[in-house]
Formats: structure tokens, sequence, C-alpha cells
């Protein structure tokens, strides 16, 4: 067993020891492969790894997880690389497992709507696969043309569509698991709600830290037989949300129901060329499907609410490419903020849709405070906020106050009666922050079932429970920072 507290190995022999159980060609070493994996999406806390896995098989992870135990080396999953709170970076060092060669579809099962799928695999994949028999993987996050079905797992990932069709707990039956000890372990069955304890529904949302998912059997859900979407914009953002209320409030339970600020509306039009009505300082992305007479009363009551609320525009989608159109600002509004900072950070605390116009004012209060660029993109039918601070990781003071206003923004959630995390997951972001919400009995009762599946600190370490053995010095600093 390796000695943390001494100089880890050399380059060497991670590519000796490790290429020999896979192959030298799916072994990464070095300062250029640490750089690219050193974090996630979330990139204001990095970590460089000592070596990165590319495991093709259920088989193949298992080995690599019992070399780790064996030689007391942590070890992380990841998927894309696309989480927004640390869950993927390397905390303590040690391997990255990636799951980027694992991206098979196993077996299609029409019959009972269900398929099975390699954790690494693209979201967008699992509807493409099955679309011409009119079905769909129904959990949409924004980067699902390349985020991983094991990403999806571990995060419990949503999506605009959320609001009607649920998180990933809901579409997934069963899984293949290696557990913390090198273990294949098999979780659920051939459909939701059988007898005994909901082991999926524990891994699913654990960010990782029970173990590897390689495998999963996911839910088909049918695919709408129409689908309505407008885009209705406003001159100021209470207006919006008023709007957002009372179509929530008519009983109208939309497909999507999104919003977006005049932050957002200015980086996509200078990316896509997109022009808004003049005087323009909100969107309402509202989508609605299901049979064609239903949804269709559904948009035009969402319509008339808007304009009843002094839109200044709605503009309906009248065929599939104008629909598109309409979700560029929804869909590529994150990506599109690159244009107006080097980096950019995205939050994603949870408030009642009641405290959406105190909760955006204050997001802008803080904002002004640090001295950041914030612009906000959200599903607003669920009270699920991502305001986006746009700033440089360069600079070790931006990353201070971006850091210091993420925790202003969810301390604030939390005292709204909301939550730290929707889909985006606790990770290292906001892992000292769980105290705000839970109690510590609440903790160490989480702390006894993650027991169940991890009872060491190899398997990805220092994410989601605060202050846990060897990760003390990792959380006192950012970027070579110390607090």
């Amino acid at each position: 067993m390796l000695n943390m507290e001494a100089p880890r190995p050399t380059e060497g022999f991670f590519a000796r020891e490790l290429g020999a159980l896979l192959a030298p060609d799916r072994i990464r070493v070095g300062a250029a492969a640490a750089r690219a994996y050193e974090c996630d999406a979330y990139t204001v806390d990095r970590a460089e790894p000592w070596a990165i896995a590319l495991p093709e098989s259920t088989e193949e992870v298992a080995v690599l997880v019992r070399w780790c135990v064996r030689h007391g080396v942590p070890f992380t999953p990841r998927g894309a690389g696309t989480g927004l709170s640390g869950g993927a970076m390397a905390a303590r060092g040690g391997i990255i497992v990636s799951t980027k060669r694992m991206t098979q579809i196993l077996e299609v099962d029409l019959p009972n709507r269900r398929i099975l799928a390699q954790a690494g695999i693209a979201n967008k994949r699992l509807s493409d696969a099955v679309a011409a028999a009119g079905l769909h993987f129904a959990p949409d996050p924004s980067s699902q043309t390349v985020s991983t079905l094991g990403g999806n797992i571990a995060e419990n990932s949503g999506g605009p569509h959320t609001l009607k069709y649920g998180v990933t707990a809901q579409h997934i039956l069963g899984l293949t698991l290696v557990d913390p000890t090198g273990e294949v372990v098999h979780l659920g069955g051939d459909a939701t709600g059988g007898p005994g304890l909901d082991f999926v529904g524990l891994v699913v949302g654990a960010e990782g830290t029970l173990g590897i998912v390689t495998e999963a059997w996911v839910k088909l859900t049918p695919l709408p037989e129409a689908v309505h979407t407008l885009l209705a914009s406003f001159a100021e953002i209470d207006q919006a949300t008023a709007s957002v209320a009372e179509i929530v409030g008519s009983g109208i339970l939309p497909a999507a129901l999104e919003m977006m600020d005049e932050g957002i509306m200015r980086a996509v039009s200078q990316a896509f060329r997109l022009s808004y009505p003049e005087g323009a300082r909100a969107l309402l992305l509202i989508e609605c499907d299901g049979a064609p007479e239903a949804s269709a009363k559904e948009a035009a009551e969402a319509e008339r609410i808007c304009r009843a609320h002094r839109a200044l525009a709605v503009e309906i989608a009248e065929d599939e490419a104008a629909r598109q159109r309409l979700w560029i600002a929804r869909k590529k509004g994150i990506g599109a903020m690159g244009r107006l900072a080097p980096s950019i950070v995205t939050h994603d605390g949870v408030i009642p849709r009641s405290k959406l116009p105190e909760m955006l004012r204050f997001v802008y209060e803080v904002a002004e405070q640090h001295r950041l660029l914030v612009a906000n993109i959200f599903h607003a039918g669920d009270g699920n906020l991502h305001p986006c601070f746009g700033f440089d990781d360069r600079d070790p003071e931006q990353i201070r106050q971006v850091v210091e206003a993420g925790e202003k923004i969810l301390r604030k959630c939390v005292e709204l009666g909301g939550s730290l995390s929707g889909e985006h997951g606790v990770g290292v972001e906001k892992s000292e922050l769980m105290s705000l919400m839970f109690s510590p009995d609440d903790l160490c009762l989480q702390a006894d079932a993650k027991r169940i599946f991890n009872e060491g600190d190899l398997c990805n370490p220092c994410k989601v429970f605060p202050s846990q053995k060897g990760c003390i010095e990792h959380r006192a600093r950012w970027r070579g920072v110390a607090w």
C-alpha cells in the first residue's frame, strides 16, 4: 500500500502498473494529461490526478478499483467532465477512471420501453437510438450532446423538461455498480417499484461516492403527439415571474417553463446574431406537449397569461425549425457567455417560485458587491436557479470574489426555504454548506447510509460530506490561494 504522506510514485510506475491491467495506450500520465483532467466545468477548484485510465468494460473498471484499493490510491469516476460542482475532480490526486470509451448500447428492448447502455454514452444518443420508434430518454440537461449517462446518474441530472418529466432518478430501472472494494453489484430490476430497499435511488445522485456505475437500464418515454412552443419577452423581470406563477397556478403543467435575463440575451445575440424586442429584459420560454387539442389549449392559455402581464411580444413556433430557434437562448445561453468573460461559474440553488423576484434582486446585488458579471438562466417552473458569474480564473482575487458571491446566494436560497442544489450536485463546491440544510444528526445518518457501500476514503473522496478525513488541505486552497 502506498504511503499518502510520502512522495507519490513516478509517472512510469503508474504507466507500467496500470498499462499491465488495461493496455498502455489506455493510460494517460504526464503534465499535459493532468492539466486536461484537473477540473470539471467548476473551474475554480482544481487538483491534478496522478494518472488517467480508460477502461472499456465493467470488468476492467473492477480490476482498476481493486488495484487502487490494494495500493491505497484514491480513484475518481469521470464522464464528460461537464459537471458544475467539482464532482469529477481528483481532490486527493490518485486515478481518474474515465468512462469515455464505455459508449456502447448493449440492448434495446422496445416492447418494455427500456434500453441498456454503458455509462459513458452521451445522453442524446439514447434518444437518437429509439426516436424512430417514437420514444426518448426524457432527462435533457443542456449538455446532453456530450454529458454521459453515468454523469447524469451521479448528479441526478434534470434539464428544461424536468418540470413535467422528472429528473434522472425517475428514469433509471437498474444499474451495474463497481463498489469501492472492486466488487461488481447489480441493483434494481426490469421495472420501477420492485420489492426491497431502493438501492438504485440511493446510488442515483450519490455523485460517485458509492462506487462507479458502469451500465444502466433506462426507461424510455413516448414522444409527445404534439408540441407547442412560445417565447415571450418582457420589459421587466417581475412581469415574467408573475407570468410563471399564474401559469403554474392555473393548473397548466408545461413540459418546460424556462427564464432568461438580459445578460443571457446579450450573450446569445452576440454569439448567434439573434434579436429580441427593444427594451426586453427577460425571456420566458414555454413548451406545452401531449395530445394535440389539450396541449394547444394549454399553450393558448399560457400566451393569454403572458400578454395579460404586458409581454412585449409572444413568438409562437410554427414548425420544428422555428421551435429549435426559440430554444437557442436556453440551450446555448451558458456557452454563449464565453463571449463575455473567460471563465463562468454556474450555480444551482432552488427556491420557492413565489420568491423568484426577491431572489433575483438579491443575485444582482451580490454581483454588484463583488464586481462580477452575472446572467441568469433557469428552470422557472420549479424554482431551480442558475446564476452564471463571469470572471477570470487566472486572477486569484476574482476567484475569491466568485466563491464568496456563490456562497451568499446559496445561503439565501436556504434562508428562503429552498435548497443548495437542484441538479448540479454538491461536489466540493457546496460540501461545507451542507450544515445549512442538515443537522449533525442528519449528516451522521447520511454518512451511515454511505458506509453501506463505502467504508473507506478512496472512492471519490472530499465530495458531498463536509470535513472528510484527508480533505482539509484541499479545501484550504483555490488555485494555490491560501484562505
